[in-house]
C-alpha cells in the first residue's frame, strides 16, 4: 500500500471534489464514528488481505481527534500466538460482536463464505456492519452501509481507505452560535434554569 500523508489526502480530496466519491467516503467515515467504545471498532479483511494500513490510520485519527471510539481492533484470520496482544485478536472476536460495536470489513476482493457467515452472525447480534469493498454484492447486502470501489475507477482502493479514515476523524467545528454561547458562558458563568 502506498504511503499517503495529510497533504496527499488533501490533494486527493481536491481532485475528487466534483465527484460523488468525497461525499461517500465522508458518509462511511461518519458511520464508523457510531461505535460506542474504544476497541469496539473491529476491522477485518480476507485471509489474503489484512487491513493493517487503514487500521493504523484509524488509530491515528482516534488519537488526533480525541474520538476514542475510533480506536480500532484489528481482527486477523491467523494471528501468531507469540504476537503482541493487540495483534493476536482472531476471528473468534467477531462471535462476541454486539450492539454498539461496528464491524468494518475492508476487502478489495470478494469476501469468502466463512467471512460472510461471520459478518451475518455479527449483524444478527446487533453489530453495525460497514463495508469498503471492490464490488461484492453479497458483502454489500449484509452491510448497513457500504462503498464499492471498482478497480478501474478514478479512485483507488488505497485512496478510498485514506479518505474514509481521514473522514472518520473529522471533528465538526462548532458554528457561530455555539462559539458565541461558549464565549458568553465563560464571561457570565454557566446558565442556570430554575
Amino acid at each position: 500500500m502506498a504511503i499517503m500523508d495529510a497533504a496527499s489526502v488533501s490533494l486527493l480530496r481536491e481532485m475528487l471534489a466534483a465527484t460523488e466519491w468525497l461525499d461517500r467516503t465522508r458518509e462511511l467515515g461518519r458511520a464508523l464514528r457510531a461505535t460506542r467504545s474504544p476497541g469496539g471498532l473491529l476491522v477485518v479483511g480476507t485471509p489474503s488481505y489484512e487491513p493493517w494500513h487503514v487500521t493504523a490510520h484509524l488509530a491515528d485519527e482516534a488519537r488526533w481527534s480525541g474520538l476514542a471510539q475510533l480506536t480500532p481492533t484489528l481482527v486477523r484470520w491467523s494471528p501468531p500466538e507469540d504476537a503482541p496482544d493487540h495483534l493476536r485478536v482472531g476471528l473468534e472476536r467477531l462471535e462476541q460482536a454486539r450492539r454498539g460495536e461496528t464491524l468494518f470489513v475492508v476487502a478489495e476482493d470478494r469476501a469468502p463464505v466463512p467471512l460472510l457467515e461471520r459478518v451475518d452472525d455479527a449483524r444478527r447480534t446487533g453489530a453495525t456492519i460497514i463495508a469498503l469493498d471492490g464490488g461484492d454484492p453479497e458483502l454489500e447486502s449484509l452491510a448497513h452501509d457500504a462503498l464499492a470501489v471498482p478497480a478501474d475507477g478514478v479512485l483507488t482502493f488505497d485512496g478510498a481507505q485514506h479518505l474514509v479514515s481521514a473522514a472518520a476523524g473529522e471533528v465538526r467545528k462548532p458554528g457561530l452560535r455555539e462559539r458565541l454561547a461558549r464565549l458568553a458562558e465563560r464571561i457570565t458563568g454557566p446558565r442556570i434554569d430554575w
